[in-house]
């Protein structure tokens, strides 16, 4: 089957979807998520789904394999892959397909490996089971993709388990994985969503690349508008499970037609005011004090870091995965205790251990995690979810932590009769999301970690979850360290800045003075790393590093 490809070529159709319609099951009820949706893919070409939390993509993604997710159903349609008919086809059939002419690439490569398995052994282990290499030859060929994808070492880092590799190395390894019997489509779904801009540019290349040198077709979901604008050949936009507008991609950026698809380009306008600085009569709400820190191996993550953090500001965090923020975090709420330096509360020296700490200390430093999904017990009704630190530090019963409950749902803006009997799996990421900093709320802190909270969200919801952030930071004088990897939401939330890098503050000051010239040389690498709304941006920023390299040891690419 042929027709004419995004580049206006005749060429071939790989992959053609027709009335795709798939339900899911909620309170006993199925409902629509797909509602009748078409779609051509080529050879060799890329095809970005993009749209909000819930818009349908990952379910569409997974529906051009033949595969619907437990609680959903593919209900109507047609499903047509190199001629063969998925929607009819036998259960066999489709398995002898996926991982061998089909394949799919998670957005958390930590959750897709077996974390006691080398990554080698499970390379090998979808071309020897489909009987397309023996083991040896996979070993060898498993090299020669690690090389391609700039995988470091690529003749040993293959014989390391999945934890002993940085996140951007492991979304690498993932499509090498996913690349092992030379498939003809791949779907990719949010594969750099949680990586740092930097290691985001690396792995953005290598798919790029790899798809190319292959003429392999590839699906990209994405909720980052200037991503798939690197990535994608032609673009498809959904919402609430139906087509909204479908072009190539540079028609798409420069000439949106339907409204909707206009106001994902205009997303994260939210800028909240600049604070001043702190006088220096105003104590830290936290003050990180010289601290050094490393875990049992011996080697030191954090080096001499330092920086405070005032009531009522957002200290952004920044760096490349493995430079320490995560780890800092850890020194700050009592899970690592630091070799030298110490953290303070309020001027008063915390205990380094948080088993050592006090009831009232616990309470004081809340944290809301980067993935809600796995954050909340999937087990736990929300008013269980956000009763239980009620119950634990205020020590609300009965009648009371129940009423207390319906007021923390009100304050993250949920209606609580429609909501506090739920399991979190009846709620979109976001609404989870905000079920977490409802948590973090109940214990009534005045300091909150937020470790990466919207990467994984939508630019609509984030958008929401910052505005919600900023609203009770206001009401409740709340200090916040923000954690991220996102400069946008820097722009958006923080008061001040915090540059790290192998462990080290490189560069610290007000979001003002950090976002204005001159900087070190490292912010400059950051800054110039967020992907814009061109899809030329990636070939013309790799091409001047390429002429201007950057004399910086990234540690976690």
């Amino acid at each position: 089957m042929t027709d004419t490809n995004a580049n206006g070529q005749s060429g071939d159709i790989l992959l053609q979807m027709r009335g795709i319609k798939i339900d899911g099951m909620a309170d006993d009820v199925w409902n629509p998520i797909i509602k009748g949706i078409d779609l051509n893919l080529h050879r060799g070409e890329v095809l970005g789904l993009i749209g909000e939390s819930g818009a349908g993509k990952s379910t569409l993604g997974l529906a051009a394999m033949g595969y619907a997710r437990d609680g959903c159903r593919i209900t109507e349609g047609s499903i047509l892959f190199d001629g063969i008919e998925l929607s009819t086809a036998s259960d066999e059939a489709k398995r002898k397909l996926r991982g061998s002419r089909i394949a799919y690439v998670a957005q958390s490569a930590a959750a897709s490996f077996n974390p006691a398995h080398k990554l080698i052994d499970q390379y090998s282990e979808t071309p020897i089971h489909h009987d397309v290499l023996d083991q040896e030859t996979a070993r060898k060929d498993a090299v020669e993709l690690y090389e391609k994808l700039r995988l470091p070492n690529p003749s040993e880092i293959g014989f390391r388990y999945p934890h002993q590799v940085s996140g951007g190395q492991l979304q690498r390894a993932m499509t090498a994985m996913a690349m092992s019997c030379r498939p003809d489509l791949i779907v990719f779904d949010e594969p750099t969503t949680a990586l740092d801009v930097t290691t985001q540019i690396e792995v953005l290349d290598a798919i790029r690349n790899i798809v190319r040198q292959f003429n392999t077709a590839a699906i990209y979901i994405t909720h980052d508008l200037a991503v798939v604008a690197q990535m994608a050949d032609r673009i498809m936009v959904l919402r609430y499970g139906e087509l909204v507008e479908e072009a190539v991609t540079e028609d798409m950026l420069s000439d949106p037609k339907e409204d909707y698809t206009k106001s994902l380009w205009a997303v994260r306008s939210f800028q909240k005011p600049q604070k001043p600085l702190a006088g220096p009569e105003e104590t830290s709400v936290i003050r990180i004090e010289n601290v050094t820190a490393g875990y049992t191996s011996g080697d030191m993550v954090l080096h001499n870091v330092a920086f405070d953090i005032h009531r009522k500001r957002t200290v952004a965090v920044v760096g490349e995965s493995g430079s320490g923020k995560s780890t800092t975090a850890r020194c700050i709420t009592g899970l690592l205790a630091p070799k030298e330096g110490r953290i303070l509360s309020n001027g008063e020296e915390l205990p380094a251990d948080y088993r050592q700490r006090s009831k009232d200390q616990l309470r004081q430093c809340q944290m809301i995690y980067q993935m809600a999904d796995t954050a909340l017990n999937p087990r736990q009704r929300i008013r269980d979810i956000i009763g239980r630190p009620l119950e634990f530090y205020l020590g609300l019963t009965g009648a009371k932590k129940r009423e207390r409950v319906r007021e923390l749902l009100s304050q993250i803006e949920l209606e609580p009769d429609e909501y506090i009997d739920r399991f979190p799996g009846e709620l979109s990421g976001g609404q989870k999301q905000r079920i977490s900093i409802a948590r973090a709320l109940a214990a009534e802190p005045e300091f909150i970690i937020c470790d990466e909270v919207t990467s994984a969200l939508d630019q609509i919801v984030a958008e929401g979850i910052l505005k919600l952030l900023f609203r009770l930071q206001e009401e409740l004088n709340l200090s916040y360290m923000f954690i991220t990897h996102d400069l946008a939401t820097v722009r958006s939330i923080a008061d001040e800045v915090v540059v790290m890098l192998q462990g080290r503050v490189v560069e610290q000051g007000p979001k003002d003075q950090m976002f204005t010239p001159p900087h070190h040389e490292y912010t400059d690498l950051l800054l110039s790393s967020v992907p814009e709304m061109d899809p030329e941006w990636l070939t013309k920023l790799l091409e001047d590093r390429e002429k201007n390299k950057p004399g910086i040891e990234l540690a976690g690419n």
